[in-house]
């Protein structure tokens, strides 16, 4: 391998772990910072930093809030979940920050680690965030009925169920601002996983040691009625209203098989939901560029921007 292969194919690799939030000291993550609002200027964007948006067992849940420097009349939201198999990763940058520059607030949360609290934490804090930003909405001049979400891998699984979940009570949490909906208008799930009980081809991510065994405490086949609560596609009902959903998923992922993203495609459409699933040819799990980042600005812009 050439020089110039070689620092393309690093800063490939670069970006695709601090996008899935496998490693979170590359970003600097640091623990126990306060949750009082640090204020600085990042790209363009007011940017406010280590925000508490919830509060469990005198653990602080943090978001960090970036705002356009200028903006006419109120903006459309983007809250941004990071992955990292629900064990690692944080809120520091990830790729909806670049959509400020196309007039959108962005929130990017930390949530709890499933060796803190195991599911359903993860989307009781992710339904919390939301309800906080609606409760704030006057003081950081959100729209509050044009709210979207984004996610990869285990981000791409929590942005799927708050999309499809709005008003289930097992689901959501008693974290605060229980007054305000956790409904949101859109969702761009990347390469999440849909349906936990029935996952093949990937044995270490529901093997006793994995990822999803530890996100449930135990094994999939000695949790499958959290198993079936945590999916959602279990959640899919016909009849019932979904916000239109852009699925995109690589046809090499060897993490999350792409199948998971093909039924849970199936099912939505079979609901009447809006849903578009993009196959990221020859990607696996994990993806980028121009061309993705063109297609996640064109749908939010459809659906979060009334009368654009």
């Amino acid at each position: 391998m050439n020089r110039r292969n070689y620092y393309k194919n690093a800063v490939v690799m670069l970006f695709v772990v601090i996008l899935i939030g496998i490693v979170p000291v590359l970003s600097g993550a640091k623990p126990g910072r306060t949750a009082e609002a640090k204020v600085q200027n990042v790209s363009g964007a007011r940017t406010l930093k280590d925000i508490e948006y919830a509060k469990v067992d005198n653990k602080s849940l943090l978001l960090d809030l970036y705002l356009p420097e200028k903006a006419e009349g109120k903006l459309p939201l983007v809250i941004w979940i990071h992955g990292g198999g629900w064990q690692a990763g944080n809120k520091d940058g990830g790729p909806a920050v670049a959509l400020v520059k196309q007039g959108y607030a962005i929130a990017s949360i930390n949530y709890r680690f499933s060796r803190e609290a195991i599911f359903p934490a993860q989307i009781h804090d992710c339904k919390a965030a939301v309800r906080f930003l609606r409760a704030k909405a006057g003081e950081y001049n959100i729209d509050t009925g044009h709210i979207g979400v984004w996610g990869g891998s285990a981000g791409g699984h929590l942005v799927a169920l708050l999309g499809v979940s709005g008003g289930e009570k097992a689901l959501e949490g008693d974290e605060g601002n229980l007054e305000q909906l956790s409904d949101v208008q859109a969702v761009c799930d990347w390469f999440g996983p849909a349906d936990f009980c029935h996952w093949t081809g990937v044995s270490d991510a529901v093997a006793s040691n994995g990822p999803v065994a530890r996100l449930f405490g135990e094994p999939v086949s000695e949790k499958n009625e959290l198993a079936v609560l945590a999916s959602p596609i279990h959640h899919v009902e016909e009849g019932k209203k979904y916000p239109p959903f852009l699925i995109m998923h690589g046809d090499a992922d060897k993490l999350v098989p792409l199948s998971q993203s093909i039924k849970f495609e199936e099912a939505l459409k079979k609901a009447g939901c809006d849903v578009t699933l993009y196959v990221a040819k020859g990607a696996g799990h994990g993806f980028g560029g121009n061309e993705i980042m063109k297609m996640v600005g064109d749908f939010f812009d459809k659906h979060l921007k009334p009368g654009k």
